[in-house]
């Protein structure tokens, strides 16, 4: 959950690098908050058709819109590149297997141009929670 603390914290820093295990952990949780919207948005009848997304999933997704983005270009600055590419997700099919490509690969050791290395700390990069 610290993970996603932090994106949620850093909703607004599209500089710097993300690790993996950031980026994947927000994922994880977005995924997991999504099911639980789904299932409150049908019990409660708020979803407006069959496969529709309901309003609480709705807001939900607004809600975490520029923080998936800020990590997402963070991740990609780990991997050398910029985040204007997720971008090509709107390429259909391939741009998104690519995405997901970069996404897991292996962040670039030592600092690059987007900053220093989120590993290089010789700890797991965990946020310290007061």
């Amino acid at each position: 959950m610290d993970w996603y603390l932090k994106v949620l914290k850093n909703y607004v820093n599209f500089s710097g690098r993300a690790r993996r295990k950031e980026y994947w952990m927000f994922f994880l949780i977005n995924v997991l908050i999504g099911f639980g919207l789904g299932i409150v948005d049908g019990m409660l009848g708020l979803r407006h058709g069959a496969g529709a997304i309901g309003t609480l999933g709705l807001l939900y997704n607004l809600f975490i819109l520029l923080p998936s983005i800020a990590v997402g270009t963070r991740r990609l600055h780990d991997t050398g590149r910029s985040g204007w590419w997720q971008l090509i997700a709107l390429v259909p099919i391939l741009g998104v297997i690519v995405l997901i490509v970069w996404y897991a690969s292996e962040g670039e050791s030592g600092s690059n141009a987007y900053g220093d290395d989120p590993k290089a700390d010789g700890g797991d990069g965990v946020p310290a929670m007061a």
